[in-house]
């Protein structure tokens, strides 16, 4: 399995529009970061979680020229602002599969409502294929994906568990009956937002915490902001199974 970062940075992105926060100033491409998200690859599929407002550079910058499906965690903007940039896909594969927590397919329908439309659709309009999916295992293709529930401040979000590797972001709080799914797995990626505590969000201390839980043989941090530093800084303070993502890194599982 091949995991590529296509974002890794929190909902306005590094650099941060207008900014001149030193970190946001920073030559070193590590610490320019889109929003999150990742594309999965195994065998001869090709999976995306989450489809923010960077999706359609994402997918040009990563060469992806097919999806096999979208896996959604929550319905915040920077997770789902992209999804009429699958227009492409669709055009040349038909109906895009997508699947969700049924909460996040009824945002979706009415954020994008011309997407679900039945009825006189534009000509122009991509299509989806709903799938619903709750707290228990479902498959993609020949691989059963498990889900891992969360709570993002107030929020139920899923984190996914594919074989060996475990993806978790915007995650605050994780019952031990979930982190018991993901126990002493290979690769965890998790977020960790900024140094200060945050309403929603692990904060770094809170993600290293989850991080000792888990007790993976790697760890990566996402879903960062400016406020937790520069790259090659941070990095150096971390423990030795324990990185820091960066825009376009690939692991393979």
């Amino acid at each position: 399995m091949k995991v590529t970062f296509l974002g890794t940075g929190t909902s306005q992105g590094i650099p941060i529009i207008g900014s001149n926060h030193p970190v946001c100033l920073s030559n070193d491409f590590r610490d320019k970061r889109l929003r999150v998200s990742i594309l999965v690859e195994w065998d001869s599929y090709t999976y995306v979680v989450d489809c923010g407002p960077d999706f359609r550079y994402q997918m040009l910058r990563s060469g992806c020229s097919k999806i096999d499906g979208i896996i959604f965690t929550h319905e915040h903007a920077d997770h789902v602002a992209g999804l009429d940039d699958i227009r492409p896909f669709y055009f040349k594969q038909g109906d895009i599969p997508i699947y969700a927590h049924k909460r996040v397919i009824k945002s979706l329908v009415k954020r994008f409502d011309y997407v679900f439309e039945t009825k006189n659709k534009y000509p122009g309009a991509p299509g989806v294929i709903t799938n619903r999916i709750k707290n228990k295992p479902f498959r993609l293709k020949n691989l059963e994906v498990i889900p891992v529930n969360g709570k993002h401040g107030k929020l139920q979000v899923f984190g996914f568990k594919f074989g060996d590797f475990a993806y978790l972001t915007d995650m605050k709080q994780v019952k031990e009956k979930e982190i018991e799914k993901i126990k002493n797995i290979k690769v965890l990626v998790v977020n960790a937002l900024r140094i200060e505590e945050h309403y929603s969000h692990f904060n770094l201390i809170e993600a290293l915490n989850f991080i000792k839980k888990v007790n993976p043989e790697k760890a990566y941090l996402t879903h960062i902001s400016h406020l937790l530093g520069f790259h090659e800084e941070v990095e150096k303070t971390l423990p030795e199974n324990v990185f820091l993502a960066f825009d376009e890194l690939q692991i393979t599982i």
